[in-house]
């Protein structure tokens, strides 16, 4: 309840102070409109229901994209993390491709995929899978050895050693992995949304931006807020604390 009230007041502080820099007038309202006039834009987009339709489409993109990086890039990083051929080739590679912005993707997408979903969710794809993989590799590496010879002593074989012992020991690193990864696939999406035309929160701030409504841009950019907020808190605390009280590190 203490934790929630310092989190209330550290919110209304915030737009005092935006509130404050409005009516000082340092930027014109065009620039820089009231939480006011932002409030009204948010319920607006919600009585018409273009908000509700963005967010759905965003949603269903971004679930799609973000679920197969998930399932490929924990498969990528368990064979570049046990075993040195992959460690050599697909690890150099991944190593090189995290250097490359999601947005140069972007041709190859639209040659490949065409000028539809499909393409938005490559990008989402590309920017989630190799932080997953990363996260799995540097888990499994920092697996005690003494925890597989422990494993295989007491005959746990090929699927069994991984499904018992080496993922849920590697587990919170690959936690790491997925919140980058989702935290990518987001700002994959929106580059996306922003320049293929197409509907989605991506689109609503383009249209945003083209008539001049700022009032939109930001309103659609605290919806985005708000679904990071909501997704951190109800999936991935939840994991953290799980593992944090598996490993005997959350205070009684």
């Amino acid at each position: 309840m203490y934790s929630m009230l310092k989190r209330v007041i550290f919110f209304i502080l915030l737009a005092g102070l935006w509130e404050l820099l409005f009516w000082l007038g340092i930027w014109p309202e065009y620039v820089l409109p009231s939480p006011v006039s932002v409030g009204k834009t948010l319920v607006r987009g919600f009585q018409d229901q273009s908000l509700l339709i963005g967010v759905a489409i965003s949603m269903k993109r971004i679930a799609i994209g973000y679920g197969i990086s998930l399932g490929v890039g924990v498969f990528v990083g368990l064979l570049i993390g046990r075993f040195r051929i992959f460690e050599d080739t697909l690890g150099s590679l991944i190593s090189g491709l995290q250097t490359l912005p999601t947005i140069c993707w972007l041709p190859l997408s639209l040659l490949w995929f065409g000028l539809n979903d499909n393409a938005i969710i490559f990008l989402v794809f590309m920017g989630a899978v190799l932080s997953i993989a990363t996260g799995t590799d540097s888990g499994v590496k920092n697996v005690p050895p003494l925890y597989i010879r422990a494993a295989k002593t007491m005959g746990a074989k090929k699927w069994k050693l991984y499904l018992e012992v080496i993922i849920p020991a590697a587990f919170p690193h690959i936690v790491i992995g997925m919140k980058q990864g989702w935290s990518f696939a987001w700002r994959s999406l929106m580059a996306g949304e922003l320049l293929i035309v197409c509907l989605g929160l991506g689109h609503l701030l383009m249209l945003g931006r083209e008539l001049n409504d700022m009032s939109q841009v930001i309103a659609v950019m605290l919806v985005i807020i708000l679904i990071g907020i909501l997704v951190d808190r109800l999936f991935f605390m939840k994991i953290e604390r799980h593992i944090r009280e598996r490993w005997g590190l959350v205070k009684s």
